[in-house]
């Protein structure tokens, strides 16, 4: 191949690549067409580059050239780099937390609190300091303690407002389900307060004073709305506040209330049925009287199969029988004979060991402290092996009363993660505004926990909320000034096969559209 100049009847010259085969000429590649010399001349160094390229020689001096701009170029942006941020976290919560609709509540310390809640839980002292160190927002803690303030004496009932307006959304427009059901918070003190009291602890810590936490959510484990109560306060006597100030407060009259034995007592069941609320409670299946358990006892005991018992106009007790409940029944109960066998050897136990769960349900206590196995009582036991009981006031079916009330899990589930993954106690507050404001941050970073799994679900992507985050810790942002434009270029690094899994959640379209 060589370079031709073809001059053209108009003065022009064309500058074309010409190869020679099989003794004739073809121009195979028309490079240019000039009247200027001086262009022409570039043209014809244009084309010899261009044929050195098709035969895979390169300029070598042009390619070292070339490399050495790219070079400076590069150091050039990189001696300009301001910042380094640690925020792939953040970069995906910020839409979630946007998307449900927090974002009407205008204060930027909110977010920055609910976050850090759930990608980095700390004490308010360590959370400065990490919301500088990985976001490189800058907020002063006598500001956060200001907001706590401000957020217990405005912001609560802004806050449920959102999260049920947005649970009602993506469940179609209506609640359904209501799960009730209540857990206790302790503090490493000694010190008793009106709020802070000792009681019955879910923790086993008798002795330290705590509050008690209702947590009412929906179907799906969507939190809806929450109570702080008194240290010693009997749990049963804290649900029907919860819901009726719910029902009045968003105008609620299609719903079913479900709740475990636990908050089963006759006021209880009285008061939901003078507010006409339905409901489905566990019931206490041992304690009812004579009658009804001997119609317990009497019931064929076939795997599945349930039976209804009219207790009154409104209610019905449902007693279902299941083989795999009565497995884990005799189970626990084997399991908890060997270990008093092995306490009383020699016929007397210690006192802490009768006070355990489990232990004084079989032992018949002689002289004080002289103690043996009742088999009588044992033996009681076993018939109630595998029976779980229901009480409703609804048209439901027995199977479908079993079904809904099984879907009690998704509160249990809720405390798990907020007094596990969002830690929502060591509480480093003591005053009851701020309590309460600790409580409610980590019931929107709970609500944005659980937004983001349906996110994660809905769009195909496998992975649990906190593979994602623990993902996202490890994407930057760069951050770049411009000294001659001073503009500030950003980049999000997407660089590892774990990144690109979870590519999506970085596109501002993904959000558009989710």
């Amino acid at each position: 191949m060589f370079i031709r100049k073809r001059k053209n009847r108009t003065g022009t010259v064309t500058v074309v690549v010409v190869d020679k085969s099989n003794g004739k000429f073809k121009e195979i590649k028309t490079i240019g067409v000039s009247s200027d010399p001086s262009e022409i001349d570039e043209l014809y160094l244009r084309g010899k580059k261009w044929i050195l390229s098709q035969q895979g020689i390169y300029d070598m001096f042009e390619e070292h050239k070339r490399q050495e701009e790219e070079k400076k170029v590069t150091d050039y942006l990189l001696s300009n780099i301001e910042n380094i941020l640690l925020n792939g976290t953040q970069l995906i919560l910020n839409h979630v937390f946007n998307k449900i609709g927090f974002n009407k509540i205008e204060d930027i310390i909110l977010k920055h609190l609910v976050i850090s809640r759930i990608c980095q839980p700390r004490s308010k002292v360590a959370t400065v300091d990490y919301l500088k160190s990985y976001f490189d927002e800058d907020i002063e803690l006598h500001k956060i303690y200001r907001y706590l303030d401000k957020l217990h004496d405005g912001q609560k009932e802004i806050v449920q407002q959102i999260s049920v307006e947005h649970t009602k959304m993506i469940l179609g427009g209506t609640i359904g389900l209501v799960f009730y059901d209540v857990t206790t918070l302790y503090f490493e003190t000694d010190q008793a307060d009106e709020l802070r009291k000792t009681g019955y602890s879910k923790d086993g810590k008798h002795s330290c004073p705590q509050i008690v936490l209702g947590l009412l959510v929906s179907m799906g484990g969507y939190p809806l709305a929450y109570s702080i109560n008194e240290g010693n306060k009997y749990e049963g006597h804290t649900m029907l506040p919860v819901v009726e100030d719910f029902v009045n407060k968003f105008d609620l009259n299609d719903f079913v209330i479900v709740a475990d034995s636990g908050l089963m007592n006759k006021d209880n069941i009285v008061l939901l049925e003078e507010k006409k609320y339905k409901y489905i409670i566990g019931a206490r299946i041992k304690n009812e009287n004579k009658t009804i358990t001997n119609w317990i006892l009497s019931i064929e005991k076939q795997d599945g199969q349930f039976y209804e018992y009219q207790k009154s106009e409104a209610s019905r007790l449902i007693v279902g029988y299941c083989e795999k409940r009565a497995k884990k029944d005799r189970h626990n109960r084997e399991k908890g004979i060997k270990r008093l066998e092995k306490e009383f050897k020699n016929g007397f136990i210690t006192k802490d060991k009768v006070n355990k769960r489990g232990y004084n349900k079989f032992l018949e206590i002689q002289d004080s402290i002289k103690v043996s196995i009742n088999h009588d009582k044992i033996r009681e036991d076993e018939c109630w092996d595998g029976l779980k009981g229901y009480i409703t006031n609804t048209s439901l079916s027995a199977n479908k009363v079993y079904k809904e009330y099984s879907e009690l899990w998704q509160i249990e589930r809720a405390f798990r993660i907020t007094k596990g993954t969002l830690e929502l106690r060591p509480m480093f507050h003591f005053t009851k505004k701020r309590i309460e404001a600790h409580v409610c941050i980590c019931f929107i970073a709970y609500k944005v926990y659980k937004e983001l799994e349906r996110i994660l679900k809905t769009n195909g992507i496998k992975l649990s909320v906190d593979k994602v985050l623990d993902i996202a810790k490890t994407i930057t942002t760069l951050k770049i000034r411009l000294p001659l434009s001073n503009e500030t270029m950003t980049k999000t690094m997407i660089l590892t096969q774990n990144h690109k899994y979870i590519e999506k959640l970085f596109d501002d379209d993904f959000w558009k559209s989710c």
